[in-house]
């Protein structure tokens, strides 16, 4: 069994020990630090850990890239109008689909 401690459960650990939001460069930073993320693998895990935060439904995103925990948020500041706004006109290029760690670069 294994007893990693994944990304998002730090998040959740960072977060239920404020009082309030935060924004999600500081909440990655705070992650990153805790658990001690290389430099060189820094850029990926940003793009994973972002990815991880918005499919976890323990997680709030709010206006201003922003995020608390849902369970301190009501229905309506946790709309999915947000995310509506953001990708409706947005186009992607080849190269900006998920790279997914494997093996020994798993968090």
């Amino acid at each position: 069994m294994s007893t990693k401690v994944t990304m998002t459960d730090t998040a959740y650990n960072i977060l239920s020990k404020r009082k309030k939001e935060v924004e999600f460069s500081k909440l990655w930073a705070d992650v990153a630090k805790a658990m001690k993320i290389p430099e060189e693998k820094m850029s990926r895990k940003k793009r994973q850990f972002y990815a991880e935060l918005m499919e976890d439904r323990r997680f709030a995103s709010l206006k201003g890239n922003k995020w608390d925990l849902r369970s301190r948020r009501s229905y309506s500041e946790v709309s999915t109008d947000v995310l509506e706004e953001d990708d409706e006109n947005e186009e992607y290029e080849d190269g900006d689909m998920l790279d997914l760690p494997r093996g020994e670069d798993e968090y």
